[in-house]
């Protein structure tokens, strides 16, 4: 082949040659099979975000599955079926309330998630966009929850029943445990970025200082699987060590209201569960308190 001038080797070969000049790098020439370089060339993915995956919640045979055995638990360790239907409608009623609460907030659509043998969780799609929605979710479930006790006191009161009254103060007494600044209980939601906003490190020592007395006091009075379960949390929480950089502090107003909402919540709950047991002593609120006490196996008179 005679050179031409003004035009390189390379390009007379290819003006001689069968070669597709618009066969990719890869060496291979298309074949009839192959898509047409328009289709076969991925969409640009500048400008668009992937949309995060909506959680769909429990299968419905795993959720009925999973209710019918935490009723059946309930039903072995309280020895009543009245009080196991309270406490497993007060989980639902409690978990319902963290539900509307991610829901009012942004953080929804919220599932409910029944776990056998340890309670119930209810599952955010997304993070509380500040530490001031973390703690009303956390601390709905607890104020939400008292509502599922109207039913069990009207039929203790209207039956005369004990055992209505006592399942009317187990669902107190959900409320009022889930309080506990321990994780992953809710008061570890709600009291741990009030201790945050003095110093992060003050919030991982008292919340696993509290973690571990209520893993001693569930050890102690026989309540071997919480036990486990709050020591599983502890150690968790330990490995994770300051996390809450990320979403940011409350002000100090905002803590205070933390605080005050906290321990508003916690005196509600504790007088529900006295106020469920005053029928049972004649309206003394003595006996009734250390009917509490000797319930949560820490004495009583």
């Amino acid at each position: 082949m005679r050179p031409v001038a003004g035009c390189s080797l390379q390009a007379q070969f290819d003006a001689m040659s069968d070669i597709d000049n618009t066969t990719p790098h890869s060496g291979r020439r298309p074949g009839p099979w192959d898509l047409p370089p328009a289709e076969a060339t991925p969409e640009p993915l500048r400008g668009r975000q992937a949309e995060p995956l909506e959680d769909k919640g429990q299968h419905p045979a795993w959720a009925i599955a999973s209710t019918l055995l935490m009723a059946g638990f309930l039903w072995w360790i309280t020895g009543s079926v009245i009080v196991a239907g309270a406490v497993l409608f007060g989980l639902f009623v409690h978990e319902y309330g963290h539900v509307l609460a991610m829901n009012k907030l942004g953080m929804g659509p919220a599932r409910i998630y029944i776990i056998p043998f340890l309670g119930g969780l209810a599952k955010a799609q997304r993070n509380p966009k500040t530490e001031w929605h973390g703690v009303l979710v956390s601390l709905a479930g607890p104020a939400f929850g008292l509502i599922a006790m109207i039913p069990f006191v009207a039929a203790g009161l209207a039956l005369g029943s004990p055992e209505w009254l006592m399942g009317a103060f187990f669902i107190a007494m959900i409320n009022l445990v889930n309080l506990l600044p321990a994780p992953p209980l809710d008061g570890s939601k709600a009291l741990g970025p009030v201790l945050t906003r003095v110093h992060p490190r003050l919030e991982q020592v008292a919340l696993l200082a509290v973690g571990g007395l209520a893993v001693w006091w569930g050890l102690s009075t026989g309540r071997l699987i919480l036990a486990v379960f709050l020591g599983i949390a502890v150690f968790s929480h330990l490995r994770r060590g300051v996390w809450r950089a990320d979403w940011g502090q409350l002000s100090w107003p905002e803590a205070g209201r933390s605080l005050a909402l906290y321990l508003a919540t916690a005196a509600i709950c504790a007088a529900a569960a006295i106020g469920a047991l005053l029928p049972l002593t004649g309206g003394a609120v003595e006996p009734a308190f250390d009917m509490g006490l000797r319930f949560i196996g820490v004495g009583g008179r």
